[in-house]
C-alpha cells in the first residue's frame, strides 16, 4: 500500500513540478528584468521592500534574508525589508484600520522612488498584496509581482512581474523560491564585483 501511495502520489507530484520548473524558462527574461532593475536601484542607494501573505510572507522574508546576509558568496550587505516581521505594525495597521492596509500603509511610509517593492501572491487577487503594489507606484517607486497564471491582473499592473505558468499554489511557491534564488545569484554576482574589498 505504501508503494502504491508513493509511486502514484509522490511521484506524480514530482513529474508536475519538473513540468513546471521547465515552463518556468520562458519566465527568465522576466527573472533577469527584475534582477538587473533592483541591482540598478540598489546601486543608487535604494532599499528593496518585500510582502506577502502565509507561505508568501515566508518567501518574502527569504528573499530579505539572502541580500541583508549573502547567497553564495562573501559581500556586503544589502538594504531589504520584509515587511511581515513587524508584529506591533501589522497588528496596529490591521486593528486600527483594515488588515488589507498592512503592506500599503507601511510602503506609503517607507517607500521611495529609487527603491523597489516586491508583492508576492499565489492567486494574485489577495487585497494586501494589490493595495500594497498601488502604494508602490503612487510613491513612485518601481513595483513588482511575483504571481501566477491565477494573477495575470496584478502581473499587468505591477512595473515587473514573474508569473509561474501553473494554478497548484505549491508549484507556484516552489517556483517563487526558484526566482527569488536566480534573482539572488545575479545580484550577488553584481555586489561581489562591485565591492572595494576583494572577497576571500
Amino acid at each position: 500500500m505504501t508503494e502504491l501511495f508513493v509511486d502514484g502520489l509522490l511521484d506524480g507530484q514530482l513529474e508536475r513540478h519538473a513540468e513546471v520548473t521547465a515552463a518556468m524558462r520562458e519566465q527568465l527574461p522576466q527573472v533577469q528584468a527584475v534582477a538587473d532593475e533592483l541591482i540598478r536601484r540598489l546601486a543608487a542607494g535604494g532599499v528593496l521592500y518585500t510582502y506577502g501573505n502565509g507561505g508568501s510572507a515566508a518567501d518574502a522574508q527569504h528573499l530579505a534574508g539572502e541580500l541583508i546576509g549573502r547567497y553564495l558568496r562573501e559581500r556586503r550587505p544589502l538594504p531589504a525589508v520584509a515587511l511581515v516581521g513587524d508584529a506591533a505594525v501589522v497588528s496596529c495597521i490591521a486593528n486600527d484600520y483594515a488588515y488589507d492596509d498592512v503592506f500599503a500603509r507601511q510602503v506609503t511610509a517607507l517607500a521611495r522612488p529609487q527603491d523597489m517593492v516586491v508583492g508576492f501572491s499565489t492567486s494574485g487577487a489577495s487585497p494586501t498584496v494589490v493595495n500594497g503594489l498601488a502604494a508602490a507606484r503612487a510613491n513612485g517607486a518601481c513595483s513588482v509581482a511575483f504571481t501566477s497564471t491565477r494573477g495575470k491582473d496584478l502581473a499587468a499592473a505591477a512595473d515587473l512581474a514573474v508569473v509561474v505558468p501553473a494554478e497548484e499554489t505549491a508549484r507556484i511557491q516552489e517556483m517563487h523560491v526558484l526566482a527569488l534564488h536566480l534573482i539572488s545569484e545575479l545580484v550577488d554576482r553584481w555586489a561581489v564585483g562591485t565591492d572595494t574589498v576583494e572577497s576571500p
